[in-house]
């Protein structure tokens, strides 16, 4: 028997950062997101060798360990000895031998929100196998949990709701609930969209925790211009969804620049000299706005890129040694099912 699972990875669209706590325990944040044709993968192979075992789809990494009730986290599949652990804590009456296979179709560390999408795949082929009792925010409440307390990563809470319900949702977060509001487009505005967003991949990754943690300690510190940063990224959000929804696509180069300005407020190392070429770069060649995504300081980029104006900030951005990276928008999130052998 096999059991599997995808989720999608996220592009960030706006609001990103106003849902890292503290600042969204304050003052309640709001991100709008849409996710991609980019997938976590995981398969469960149930084994009868008392051993539980880690790797990468490539085989290159791998990871043994006895069966029991926790596994030492060792900084090798951390995510995937979290989930284990928290599995065997919450649901004890299971004793679990196993192989576990992982695989991303992105870099870590590249800003599309790629450990949490991970994590929530994971932990959706432990439901699947397990037929455990959890559903959309069960798993995407549990996810963040694991990833945020036990495992004390830093980071926010979008990535593990986005990949877990899919599609172009408004979300807000507060201190003690998420309400995840999906966007009703129309077709026909996904796929201009998806046409006119350029996601470019720098070729740089970055250490996101070190990033989010000046993020919040700014806010800890009570920094005006980093707090009103992120307020004004939350108005952002509010703008993107109201545009997406009357269709004003032509509005979303200038809420993106809008947006990324103030972004670079929120912490230092969120841009750099070789990013802020790149998007100089870009608008240059026609695009009217763009961000970096994810917490900052390397990974993707993507840019609004209004008529057929893709074609030559495609070009221009060959110079940076990175790729563009082609997608598609995707309305489901995870998903989970079990082959009989």
């Amino acid at each position: 028997m096999l059991i599997r699972s995808k989720a999608p990875l996220r592009l960030g669209l706006a609001g990103g950062g106003t849902d890292v706590s503290p600042y969204s325990d304050r003052f309640g944040g709001g991100i709008l997101n849409a996710t991609i044709n980019l997938f976590a993968h995981a398969t469960i192979e149930p084994v009868a060798d008392g051993m539980v075992r880690f790797e990468t789809e490539d085989g290159n990494l791998k990871k043994a360990f006895p069966s029991g009730p926790e596994i030492k986290p060792e900084g090798l599949f951390d995510i995937h000895a979290g989930i284990y652990n928290r599995i065997m804590k919450d649901f004890p009456a299971y004793n679990l031998s196993f192989k576990l296979v992982t695989s991303v179709d992105a870099p870590q560390q590249s800003g599309l929100g790629t450990s949490s999408t991970l994590a929530v795949a994971i932990l959706g082929a432990f439901v699947e196998w397990l037929k455990l009792p959890l559903g959309e925010y069960d798993i995407a409440h549990l996810a963040y949990e694991i990833e945020r307390t036990d495992l004390g990563m830093a980071g926010g809470k979008q990535d593990q709701y986005s990949a877990t319900f899919g599609g172009i949702n408004f979300m807000e977060f507060y201190k003690d609930k998420v309400i995840v509001n999906p966007l009703k487009i129309k077709d026909s505005c996904i796929e201009e969209l998806s046409h006119n967003l350029v996601l470019y991949y720098t070729d740089t990754s970055r250490m996101s925790s070190q990033i989010i943690a000046r993020q919040q300690q700014n806010v800890l510190n009570d920094d005006s211009i980093a707090i009103e940063a992120m307020h004004q990224l939350k108005k952002q959000a509010l703008m993107m969804k109201e545009a997406l929804l009357r269709g004003n696509l032509d509005e979303i180069g200038k809420i993106l620049d809008f947006g990324w300005k103030y972004k670079k407020q929120m912490a230092q190392g969120i841009t750099n000299a070789n990013l802020d070429t790149i998007y100089d770069t870009a608008i240059e060649n026609g695009a009217t706005g763009g961000k970096i995504s994810g917490a900052g300081g390397g990974g993707y980029m993507f840019f609004y890129c209004p008529g057929n104006s893709r074609y030559k900030v495609i070009e221009s951005l060959k110079q940076f040694g990175g790729y563009t990276e082609r997608y598609e928008f995707t309305s489901e999130g995870l998903v989970t099912w079990t082959l009989e052998q």
